[in-house]
């Protein structure tokens, strides 16, 4: 059975997804451009970022690398770059020493609140005169929506 692609509902997901990835895209090219990303990629600073959400404030590698657009053997390497540069220290798992946990230094920390404040400025610089308040809210509740119907999936 194949799947008739000229129907309606079937090109309009297709286009709103279009739409989505190339709008995702030009954003983070535009952010990639803010100086106060010289300093550190936006790939490292999505992984300090994710690492500021982990209420124990250790994370696996593995469940670190779920949340990012990156292979593991790549975040292994980048991990272990940003070690090197002190900002984010690894051990072994708690309950399984097979594993790895991450968790952010001081330093790490630091950084991640001085160019988050540039990040989320950046954004509001490129968003707020394309759309209003109410239309943020919205896009916020669609990408939401979107989120919660993946998660149940996998569920």
């Amino acid at each position: 059975m194949s799947l008739d692609t000229s129907s309606t509902p079937v090109r309009q997901a297709a286009e709103a997804w279009e739409s989505l990835f190339r709008t995702q895209v030009g954003v983070m090219r535009r952010l990639q451009r803010d100086p106060a990303f010289k300093e550190l990629s936006m790939r490292e600073y999505d992984v300090l970022f994710n690492l500021t959400r982990c209420p124990t404030g250790w994370i696996r590698l593995n469940e670190l690398n779920e949340h990012l657009l990156i292979s593991q053997p790549s975040l292994s390497r980048m991990v272990e770059r940003m070690e090197a540069k002190g900002l984010v220290q690894r051990r072994p798992a708690q309950h399984d020493q097979r594993g790895v946990e991450l968790s952010l230094t001081e330093e790490g920390l630091a950084l991640q609140r001085r160019l988050g404040r540039a990040h989320v400025r950046g954004i509001y610089d490129l968003l707020s005169p394309a759309l209003t308040e109410a239309e943020l809210a919205e896009l916020k509740s669609l990408t939401d929506k979107v989120l919660a119907s993946l998660a149940a999936s996998e569920s």
